[in-house]
């Protein structure tokens, strides 16, 4: 299998953009991905989008960009996996360029979610859910996160504010992050007087749905080096799933696809927990974020939130984390969130992340979610 390189990233925004639709938004990502590089030059277009199909009646949204884009012939795919399809359909084009069907491909991650009731964006986003036994009886991923909370609290002697670090630290970073949804700070008192939406989470500490795209272009060893002067090598790369339903695992407080994900690509880069120095997960909520760094072996069981009070999930800290803003800052793009994870880990890698850069980044995961980790894709990132 031949080596994997990133050569060009672009993103829109996060925001609410009501005179736009998603194949505009995609566009302008992918124009900024590929630079003065032709997109008759891709070998294939691999679009992640988790709600089109379901809030704008949309499918084939893979085939509507390559449109768009000019080109209508190319091999485009659409990849849906809720909250993971961003990291997903990254695989998929990893697996296409290191196996030699193609020399040169593109990854979009679009979501326009903003443009319709809050009941029915609601209900879509429980399709991510067990529809038998989760969706049908009205919960949402967020009342389930808040069970989650309440049982590791229970479980480790936690209060809801010792949660607040998980924010506070996303707000801060996102502050640097140009595409950001909410660029300014937050305090503990702040997160602490917020109004309840699922106890014990509270508003600050709920992530926005939000519309954008991200975009990059992925190349064989060869070609990168020809177009790229700081290419990123995509060293690990994996996908694992684990049961829809909440109900059915051994212990609802570990992601089994995390760790899967995160064990095999860490294998596959011929690199250990030790070696990652910046962090990107799905974070929508701080126990997401506690739970996929503890199931992901990079702290013991139980004390994510107790280093998160300590500092260590800054910049400067041990485990610096949502660099970029994360979800709760950057905004929620939903089937998006992996391609932007993407996005500001290479900015970190080249230097080029502003007031949140981690001194001598060489080495970054990422790491996306669908449902509550029913779908997971890790990889790993390293600076040649």
């Amino acid at each position: 299998m031949r080596h994997v390189y990133i050569i060009g990233t672009g993103a829109t925004a996060v925001g609410e953009h009501w005179e736009r639709g998603a194949a505009s938004l995609a566009i302008e990502a992918l124009t900024g991905a590929l630079g003065t590089i032709p997109a008759s030059r891709l070998g294939a277009l691999y679009v992640a989008s988790a709600l089109s199909g379901t809030l704008h009646a949309q499918s084939q949204i893979g085939a509507l960009i390559a449109t768009a884009a000019g080109i209508p012939g190319v091999e485009a795919v659409t990849v849906e996996a809720g909250g993971a399809s961003g990291g997903v359909a990254l695989r998929q084009a990893c697996m296409a360029v290191a196996s030699g069907a193609v020399d040169l491909a593109a990854v979009v991650g679009v979501e326009k979610v903003t443009d319709v009731l809050d009941a029915r964006r609601e209900a879509a986003l429980a399709l991510a859910t067990d529809a038998d036994w989760e969706a049908i009886q009205g919960i949402t991923l967020t009342a389930l996160w808040a069970l989650l909370m309440r049982r590791y609290m229970h479980e480790y002697g936690y209060i809801a504010d010792d949660f607040a670090p998980f924010p506070i630290n996303a707000h801060a970073n996102g502050v640097a992050n140009p595409h950001a949804m909410y660029r300014f700070a937050i305090t503990a008192d702040k997160v602490r007087s917020a109004p309840m939406v699922a106890e014990p989470l509270g508003l600050l500490d709920c992530s926005t749905a939000a519309d954008g795209a991200a975009a990059v272009v992925i190349a064989s060893e060869g070609l990168a080096r020809e177009l790229c002067a700081s290419p990123v090598r995509i060293a690990g790369s994996a996908v694992a799933t684990d049961t829809l339903a909440l109900h059915s695992r051994p212990n609802p407080l570990w992601l089994a696809a995390a760790a899967q994900t995160t064990t095999a690509a860490l294998r596959s880069a011929h690199l250990t927990h030790g070696d990652v120095q910046v962090f990107d997960v799905t974070d929508p909520h701080g126990i997401t974020a506690a739970l996929a760094l503890e199931s992901s072996g990079f702290v013991e069981r139980g004390t994510a939130v107790a280093l998160a009070r300590e500092g260590a999930l800054t910049p400067k800290g041990r485990l610096p984390l949502a660099t970029g803003g994360g979800c709760k800052a950057r905004g929620d793009t939903v089937g998006a969130n992996g391609v932007y994870q993407i996005v500001e880990l290479v900015a970190q890698l080249r230097g080029h992340a502003g007031a949140a850069q981690v001194d001598g980044a060489r080495v970054a995961l990422a790491q996306c979610m669908g449902g509550i980790g029913a779908t997971v894709a890790t990889h790993i990132l390293t600076l040649d």
